[in-house]
């Protein structure tokens, strides 16, 4: 009786040992990911920013589906973001930005940054935050699919709260 019943269970006994020796731990194969590129690409986009004006920068930076969160306004998502940007007129402010960091996902096509903006009116200089997210394209080139800011570090040198925020 018991070697008929070790007869029955062996193809579970011999499934159990394939299936738990096949599961062990998977050793993490390290990546060296670095996030120094994609921060210099943002880099990049707020010094075309700074030279030649926040709408060319932005639809040079913007991915083709890429999308933009602005305050009391639904998503701009695609060519609807592109023509938004089109419409902006940026010859009476200047808008730049400092990375604070960023990371680049394993699979090295999608990353992340975020750090402080400073969008200058006149003599008012507002700060605030702000974090893209960024794909990388067939070309090698990183461009931002998500964009957002949050207005409102301190006051700026008037004295007056911060009202106006966005990248």
């Amino acid at each position: 009786m018991l070697l008929k019943k070790l007869y029955f269970n062996l193809p579970v006994l011999i499934f159990f040992v394939v299936f738990f020796t096949s599961c062990k731990p998977k050793t993490k194969v390290e990546k060296n990911i670095s996030a120094d590129a994609l921060i210099a690409a943002d880099e990049k986009f707020s010094e075309l920013s700074q030279q030649q004006g926040m709408k060319k920068a932005f639809i040079e930076y913007i991915d083709d589906e890429g999308i933009l969160l602005r305050p009391n306004h639904p998503p701009i998502i695609g060519a609807d973001a592109i023509d938004f940007l089109s419409q902006v007129n940026d010859s009476s402010f200047s808008l730049t930005w400092q990375p604070g960091g960023g990371e680049i996902a394993e699979s090295g096509d999608m990353g992340f940054t975020y750090g402080i903006y400073n969008l200058e009116i006149k003599d008012t200089v507002l700060k605030g935050t702000y974090v893209s997210i960024w794909k990388k394209q067939k070309d090698g080139k990183w461009k931002f699919v998500l964009d957002s800011g949050n207005e409102g570090i301190g006051k700026p040198a008037n004295g007056h709260p911060d009202t106006i925020g966005s990248q």
